[in-house]
This record gives structure tokens, sequence and C-alpha cells, in this order.
């Protein structure tokens, strides 16, 4: 049955009658919706169709009437799918970093609302932007899934790990753009072709991606944004992701750097404006260790944004990332 209620527990029934009431309360009026005139004047209008769709989900099924125009996203991969396909949302969860939002998608942000953090969403700023479609994920709001279903048509993606191309697809379908997006990803493929023609041999050499944080160090393996991208590519990796098993990165420790060496090393922090990650970052790039890799030496350790290789997660970063491993490789895409 579509979007039906599950029986949750009472304290989910009071949530649902306050997102309710929150909701009726915004419809006279438009003073709690501070996402741009843009968004303002879709306010006013209508779906551009009344047909209905139904679409499957991590959560189940959805029924979607029309042409969705007020879409609130709750994860940073889905604000890049929306853009990407030409759909400015009326709110979204704040970027991982940046002030509010990633640098390469803040332009076309502006004036969009800021509905809290993707593992925590404001359930109340949600229902008085007015939504007509939520795009959200099984792996962080599976328990909020009825509370937001109250407020608007709810599509969930099942996870967040390497599984980027799926859940563009998905959004696509429940935006009405399916075509659009298959369009996009086969944009996206000709490119990743592109680049395997021109690299050649290159692809041979091995690739590691090591990330920085606030007091720890990571080894990505394949299960990630940038090693599903990898992948597709066919870039060799180094002996340590090989010998991964279930977990998606290694924390290692400076002594283990050697594990993590390579023919060219592709590094990125992640920092929240606390200084930590940098701190981190510099502490180990200085180190003898790190400078007596082999890629260190070859001059093929390559300093990369972190919301591009990891973060984001979404097509636009998918489309940097290549842009940057193109750079780094010396290959002219062509489109």
């Amino acid at each position: 049955m579509i979007n039906r209620f599950n029986g949750k527990k009472w304290i989910g029934l009071v949530l649902c009658t306050i997102v309710i009431a929150v909701l009726a309360a915004g419809c006279g009026s438009n003073s709690n919706n501070n996402a741009g005139s843009d968004n303002k004047a879709a306010n006013s209008e209508q779906p551009a169709s009344n047909e209905t769709r139904v679409v499957k989900h991590a959560m189940g099924e959805t029924e979607i009437k029309g042409t969705p125009k007020r879409v609130v996203v709750l994860t940073n991969e889905g604000t890049e799918a929306v853009l990407a396909l030409g759909v400015k949302p009326v709110g979204a969860v704040k970027s991982f970093t940046g002030n509010p939002w990633y640098d390469h998608i803040a332009a076309d942000m502006e004036g969009v609302e800021v509905v809290g953090e993707e593992g925590q969403p404001n359930l109340e700023l949600i229902a008085g932007l007015q939504p007509d479609l939520i795009l959200a994920n099984k792996m962080r709001h599976e328990e909020i899934y009825e509370q937001l279903s109250a407020i608007a048509p709810t599509v969930e993606a099942e996870t967040l790990r390497g599984a980027w191309k799926d859940n563009f697809k998905l959004y696509a379908e429940a935006l009405g753009q399916t075509e659009e997006g298959n369009a996009l990803i086969a944009d996206f493929d000709a490119r990743i072709e592109d680049f395997k023609a021109q690299a050649g041999d290159k692809l041979k050499e091995t690739v590691s991606f090591v990330r920085f944080m606030g007091g720890k160090t990571r080894v990505y393996h394949t299960d990630t944004f940038s090693g599903v991208i990898a992948g597709q590519l066919g870039l060799a990796r180094n002996e340590m992701t090989l010998n991964a098993k279930e977990q998606f990165a290694d924390e290692i420790t400076k002594e283990r750097l050697p594990e993590a060496d390579a023919d060219r090393i592709f590094y990125f922090t992640y920092d929240t404006g606390d200084g930590k990650g940098s701190a981190q970052e510099q502490e180990w790039t200085n180190d003898p260790i790190w400078k007596g890799l082999s890629a260190v030496k070859a001059g093929h350790a390559y300093r990369v944004d972190d919301a591009i290789w990891n973060t984001a997660g979404g097509i636009k970063a998918a489309n940097l990332m290549l842009d940057q491993l193109a750079e780094n490789y010396g290959i002219k895409l062509t489109k």
C-alpha cells in the first residue's frame, strides 16, 4: 500500500500532528518562505500536469501528482541531482562544508532555505515551505519517513555509499524527468570513455586516495564515491585497496603511510572550519615518511577538493572530479 502509516510509537504521532499543524498554518501566508523570489513565485504555480505517477523506492511506493514545483532535498548528493536537472529546490540540507553551500553549487543555491543538517533535518522548517515533493535517503531518514510523508510525497533512495548513479535516476523519476536524467548519465559515461581512450596505459598506474580529517587519516577503498568513479575508469588500485574486506576505508597511523603509496596519490582534506583537518594535513604531509613516498618524490601526489572527491557525492561533483583527473593525467576531454 502506498505511503501507509505503519504504527510507529506515539511520539511519531505527536510529531506528525505538529508538522501538519505547521503546514496548515503556512497555507495562508508566505511569511515562512525565505527561499527567494523564484521560489515564492513557484508557490503560486500549479503542477504542469494532473497525471499521477507511482514511484517505487527504498521505503515502498509513493504517488506523485503532476510535475513537482516545490522540492525539498535532504541529502547533499540529492541537491546536486535536482540542480543538474534544472530544478532549484525551495529547501535543502546544509552542505557538510561551506557557508552554507559548497563552493561549486553556491551560485545556483542563492535564496534556498536551509532546512537543517543531512543527519538531522528540521521538520518544522520543511513543512513551512509547503513542498510538493521531498527527496531523502533511507540510510539517513528511515526513522522520519512517516513524518516526512505527512508533509508531502516523499521518495527515499536506499543508500549513499557508492550509489550516486542509482540515486540520481530515482530522483529524476520522482521529478518526472527520467529521459533527461538518463541523458545526463549517458553524457557522463561518454566522458568516462573519452578519458579511458586517451589515458591508454596510464590506466595501469596504481592510484591511492588519502583523506585527512581532524585527528585521523583514512585511505579510501573502492566502495566510496571516488572509488566507484575510479572503478568505472578502470584505474588500477594499490594493494591496500585490493586487500580491503568489508570496510570502506582504512584508518591509518603515520607508520602505515607506505602502504598507501601508489604511482599516483590523490589526497583531500575534510575541514569544517575549526582548522583540525587542515592541521592534520600539514602535520602528515610535512613528515619525512610522507615525503619519502614514491608518488610524492615523483611529483605525482595531487591535492584535490574534498567536497568534489568525497563529500558532495553527486553528479556535479562526479563531473568535476573527472575534470580534475583529466588535468592531472594531461588529458583534454572533448566535452
